[in-house]
C-alpha cells in the first residue's frame, strides 16, 4: 500500500489525515488558463498560524493534541501557545495533587472556578506505560515542584516529570545526595533542594532544560523534615528537626542524628539563600517557635503554620526585598474540627493559588485508628481535609471539597492548567 493511500485510510480521522503532506503534484498540462490550486491542509501553514488555531482548543483536548504527531507535541510546548492559551483566559492556577501507590499514581486536580467552588478530575497514571518501574524511589514523602505545567516528582533515589495537561511521566535523573523529607524550591525555571539528610548540608540544583543536577552550595545547619519556599529570587529553608551543629562551605559531612540529640530540637527558623547573588541571608527566627508543619509562597509573602501542641498559629513573612522586608504578620488560625487532635497522625501541606489564595490540606493517618484511640464517634471529620485562605479583604478561611478517596498522604503543587 502506498503512503498516499495509508494516508487517506478511512481508518485516520480527519484531523490526523490533515497533518500529513500532500502527495499529489501538480501538473500544469491540466489547467493551461487558469492559476494552480492546491487544497490548503493544517500541515501546511506556518508553526505561528498553527500555532494560533490550536491554541484555542478547550483544555480537555489537549491530551488528544499532543498525540495527533509529532510536529504538533512540539507545537504546545512554544511559548507562544502559552502566552496565547494565556492572553485568551484559557489558562488558570490549579492545585495539582499526587497519591502513591506500589502500581503508579493517582492525580487529582482542583481549580478554583470563579472564586467560589472547586471542579476536579482524577486520573490514574501508570509508570510502567511511560517505561518507569522504580515506583519504590518515590514515596508519600517525595515532594513536588511544577515548573508551568511539568510537574516534577522528586523522590529520595528517583524523579519523574509529569505532564498536568497530558498526564504523561517520564524518568528523570534522580540528586546526587540521597534526602528524605527535603526542603524544595523554584527560582528563575530551576529547582533547588535542601536539607533531608544527616550527612551533608549541601544544596542541589536541577536544570530541567539540561535534565542535571550540581551542588551550588552548602547550607548553614543541616535541617530534616524542613520545607522550601521561594520568594524574589531567594529560597527559604523553613523549619524541621535540627541535626548536629552548624555547618559552613568548608564543612561537608555532618554529625549523625542521635535518639536523644539534636533532632529532637524543633528549627523554628528560615534560612535565607540568594540564588543569584549564591550567598546566604541572615537567619530570620519564626515567631511564635513551635514546630513548622506547613509553609508555602505565593507573590511577596511566605506562608508558615506552626503548631503548639493543642493549637495552630498562621504567619505571613514579607518577602520582597524592598520596605517592609523580613516583616511578620499574624493571620487568622485555619479552623479545624474540634475532633481533631494535633499529633503524629496529622499532616500538613500548603500550596499558593494564583494571586490571592492559599490553600491548606490537612491528612490524617486513618480514621479508623482515631477512632479507636478516642473511643467515640468522629461525625463530619474527613481524611482529606481542604481548607481555602482568601488574603484579599479580611483574610477569611474557607471550606473546599475534600480530596477523592483514593487520594492518601498526597503531595501538592500549584500548576498551570
Amino acid at each position: 500500500m502506498s503512503s498516499s493511500e495509508n494516508c487517506n485510510s478511512r481508518h485516520f480521522s480527519w484531523l490526523t489525515k490533515s497533518c500529513f503532506p500532500d502527495s499529489r503534484q501538480y501538473n500544469p498540462s491540466h489547467q493551461l488558463h487558469y492559476p494552480p490550486h492546491r487544497p490548503t491542509s493544517l500541515s501546511s501553514l506556518p508553526d505561528d498560524i498553527l500555532v494560533e488555531i490550536i491554541s484555542r482548543v478547550p483544555r480537555s483536548s489537549l491530551p488528544s493534541i499532543s498525540v495527533v504527531c509529532r510536529r504538533w507535541s512540539y507545537l504546545i510546548d512554544f511559548s507562544q501557545f502559552y502566552s496565547l492559551r494565556r492572553h485568551r483566559g484559557l489558562l488558570h492556577f490549579a492545585v495539582f495533587v499526587l497519591s502513591f501507590s506500589d502500581s503508579g499514581f493517582i492525580a487529582a486536580t482542583y481549580e478554583l472556578a470563579n472564586h467560589t467552588r472547586w471542579t476536579t478530575t482524577t486520573t490514574s497514571l501508570s509508570c510502567r506505560t511511560s517505561g518507569y518501574n522504580d515506583v519504590g524511589g518515590l514515596s508519600s514523602h517525595a515532594r513536588l515542584a511544577a515548573i508551568g505545567r511539568w510537574v516534577y516528582v522528586i523522590g529520595k533515589t528517583s524523579m519523574l516529570r509529569c505532564d498536568a495537561w497530558t498526564g504523561t511521566v517520564i524518568p528523570r535523573s534522580k540528586m546526587s545526595v540521597l534526602r528524605k523529607k527535603f526542603a524544595v524550591a523554584v527560582v528563575s525555571g530551576k529547582i533547588y533542594v535542601a536539607g533531608g539528610s544527616s550527612r551533608t548540608a549541601v544544596v542541589e540544583e536541577y536544570d530541567p532544560e539540561r535534565n542535571s543536577w550540581r551542588v551550588v552550595c552548602h547550607a548553614p545547619r543541616m535541617r530534616y523534615g524542613c520545607i522550601g519556599a521561594a520568594v524574589d529570587g531567594v529560597m527559604y529553608v523553613i523549619g524541621g528537626l535540627k541535626i548536629g551543629g552548624a555547618c559552613n562551605d568548608d564543612t561537608r559531612v555532618g554529625a549523625r542524628a542521635s535518639a536523644s540529640g539534636g533532632a529532637h530540637v524543633y528549627a523554628s527558623s528560615m534560612d535565607l539563600y540568594d540564588v543569584a547573588a549564591r550567598r546566604w541571608l541572615r537567619t530570620r527566627a519564626v515567631p511564635g517557635g513551635g514546630c513548622v508543619v506547613a509553609a508555602c509562597a505565593y507573590g511577596d509573602y511566605v506562608y508558615v503554620l506552626a503548631s503548639h501542641a493543642v493549637e495552630l498559629s498562621f504567619w505571613r513573612f514579607n518577602g520582597c526585598r524592598g520596605a517592609g522586608f523580613g516583616e511578620w504578620s499574624r493571620l487568622k488560625s485555619p479552623p479545624l474540627p474540634t475532633q481533631v487532635r494535633l499529633d503524629g497522625t496529622v499532616r500538613f501541606s500548603c500550596v499558593g493559588v494564583g494571586d490571592d489564595k492559599v490553600v491548606l490540606i490537612q491528612i490524617m493517618g486513618c480514621i479508623d485508628d482515631l477512632l479507636r484511640r478516642s473511643g467515640r464517634s468522629i461525625r463530619g471529620v474527613k481524611e482529606a481535609l481542604v481548607l481555602v485562605y482568601d488574603s484579599t479583604g479580611d483574610g477569611e478561611w474557607s471550606r473546599g471539597p475534600d480530596l477523592p478517596d483514593l487520594v492518601r498522604r498526597a503531595a501538592c503543587a500549584c500548576v498551570e492548567w
